[in-house]
């Protein structure tokens, strides 16, 4: 928790600000029964209306006093909380973001989103709530026992009998209620994973009619969450009963000897009325702490969860910024010896993959589903640290170059193409910030692109939903595409992207991107794609089964032919027309 509440130290004085008028308050709350029991003395008593009318208007006043106290300590802690929130969401946030993907596997996505949501909204409203009422709820206890021994130390030996009983209690409670409010997050985990994914899936669970399986495997979570919320609820529900049955033990006591100190003269009856109303403070702090610890227990679980990733330091992403590196300018590309496996998998990926692709040379990668295409693609801008072996880009060992500096070489399409909630401008000036809207344009007609945009009502202001839900397959795929192209990259990394787009249109992209200058590496399931590339490799579970152009596949790779000879017979229909 340390860790997380480190981010308060800037706002140090609005917080000061806030627990010293807060202060204010609690003496005026503190002070309030002597001044009564003055009145009743000194004047109801005696029947002193001066004393009465004196001492009336000053509790008048410092009720008022209390009340400017208590509207500015909320300013000053609404400020405080706001900001110590904003400043940890933005570094959970900016620690995200230095993630390696490695890394990334380890914190489900949901986690985070909960993370960064609901346990920094939990921690921010205790920040709030104790600069409000939480600490005043315990010093109004501790400062209600004090004045009660001020007024009258016998009587109020009996308010603080059962308070090492009371103490041990509520440290148990604190401690059970942690572990449990801890659990209860990790399921609410798990109840934003389930919506995420159904979320995502929408169209696929409404084509294969599983809306009632869905609804039951939520209901599963959510109820798991329900159970876990109702058994830590429980636990805590339990102690406002126990506190009041102490403290009303407590109060009878006072009442019960409190009558007979006045009956022997050893009391007045105005101290008896002041420590009942302690008692009746004191009882109204302790119907606060079930709250109190309740909110503790779920802020300090939360802030236990945001600490597991603000103190990540393996698995980030730091650029070695120790030596002046010139830039990469030919993008020529050597595998040696590559070995790779993912994190907590005993079993390789990639096994001695050994290439290289020459400046401008165009490398197509083929291979089963599971060969580890889109696996060899990701070590290149290292999303992943290869196992052994080594990666070099012009002549450098991958992990010899600034990251910064190696993927600026670098335009990625990922087999998967992901768009941006935003204008369709915005989407492409993201592959290059500074881009001028010709530059932008250029690159979309490089990827075939541009004539589609021009026929949007907005054009490239056309707006582009969540994931590009307005757009089809092959759109989002040529955006994404063009997007890379803005960069000028030395390197093209294209992870199968072209499967959504007819012939005709791959064909003018293709030729488009001969024209680029850059040294690119194209996985693709297509021997019409590999034909047009310098080389072709060929992976099988992990292994390099074959590697050359295309033509020299044909005639020594068995695996290659047949993969040419299977989509050769797939382009010729099954019913030849009679031409006789």
């Amino acid at each position: 928790m340390k860790t997380v509440f480190s981010y308060v130290r800037p706002y140090k004085w609005p917080i000061a600000i806030a627990l010293f008028l807060m202060l204010i308050e609690l003496s005026v709350e503190l002070v309030q029964p002597l001044i009564i029991a003055k009145i009743i003395d000194d004047g109801i008593m005696k029947g002193d209306q001066s004393v009465i009318w004196t001492w009336g208007g000053v509790m008048m006043l410092m009720a008022f006093v209390a009340f400017l106290s208590g509207a500015t300590n909320s300013f000053f802690a609404s400020h405080a909380s706001q900001s110590f929130a904003f400043d940890v969401r933005s570094a959970l946030f900016k620690q995200v973001q230095q993630f390696t993907v490695a890394t990334f596997t380890k914190f489900p996505t949901a986690g985070l989103i909960t993370r960064l949501t609901s346990d920094v909204t939990m921690v921010q409203n205790v920040l709030f709530m104790s600069l409000r009422i939480m600490l005043r709820a315990p010093l109004l206890v501790l400062g209600s026992v004090i004045m009660a021994f001020i007024v009258n130390a016998y009587l109020a030996m009996f308010l603080v009998i059962g308070a090492p009983f009371l103490i041990i209690f509520l440290y148990i409670m604190v401690k059970k209620g942690v572990s449990y409010f801890a659990l209860v997050q990790v399921r609410l985990d798990r109840v934003n994973r389930v919506l995420q994914e159904n979320l995502q899936a929408v169209r696929l669970v409404k084509a294969y009619l599983r809306g009632t399986f869905e609804s039951s495997r939520f209901e599963k979570v959510s109820n798991l969450l329900k159970m876990d919320t109702v058994k830590a609820l429980r636990i805590m529900e339990i102690i406002l009963p126990l506190l009041l049955l102490v403290m009303n033990i407590s109060l009878l006591a006072v009442l019960w000897f409190g009558a007979r100190e006045i009956q022997s003269n050893n009391a007045q009856i105005g101290e008896l009325v002041a420590i009942v109303n302690y008692a009746m403070r004191m009882t109204g702090a302790f119907s606060m702490f079930a709250f109190i610890i309740m909110a503790f227990a779920r802020a300090k679980a939360s802030a236990e969860r945001m600490e597991e990733v603000l103190l990540v330091n393996e698995g980030l992403e730091r650029d070695d910024e120790s030596g002046k590196m010139h830039g990469i300018i030919k993008g020529e590309i050597n595998f040696k010896n590559v070995t790779f496996s993912y994190p907590n998998t005993p079993e390789p990926v990639l096994q001695n993959i050994s290439f290289d692709v020459k400046s401008g040379e165009k490398l197509a990668i083929m291979g089963a589903t599971g060969a580890g295409k889109s696996t060899l693609m990701q070590l290149i801008p290292r999303f992943f640290e290869v196992t052994s072996g080594s990666i070099t880009v012009d002549g450098k060992d991958v992990k010899n170059w600034p990251l910064d500096q190696l993927r600026q070489a670098i335009g990625l399409v990922p087999q998967q193409s992901l768009l941006f909630t935003g204008s369709i401008y915005q989407n492409l000036a993201w592959g290059k910030v500074e881009a001028s809207t010709d530059e932008l344009q250029q690159a979309a007609k490089q990827a075939q692109i541009h004539s589609s945009v021009e026929q949007f009502a907005k054009g490239y202001d056309t707006r582009v939903g969540q994931k590009g839900v307005n757009l089809s397959g092959g759109q989002k795929q040529r955006l994404s595409i063009a997007r890379a192209l803005v960069r000028k990259p030395e390197i093209l990394l294209l992870d199968d992207s072209t499967s959504a787009l007819d012939v005709k249109t791959e064909a003018s992209l293709w030729e488009a991107l001969d024209k680029e200058e850059a040294t690119m590496l194209v996985v693709t399931q297509k021997i019409r794609t590999a034909k047009g590339a310098d080389r072709v490799l060929l992976l099988d579970n992990g292994r390099i089964a074959a590697y050359g152009s295309h033509q020299e596949l044909i005639e020594t790779s068995d695996l290659y032919r047949q993969i040419a000879e299977s989509q050769q017979e797939q382009e010729v229909p099954s019913h030849a027309p009679d031409v006789n």
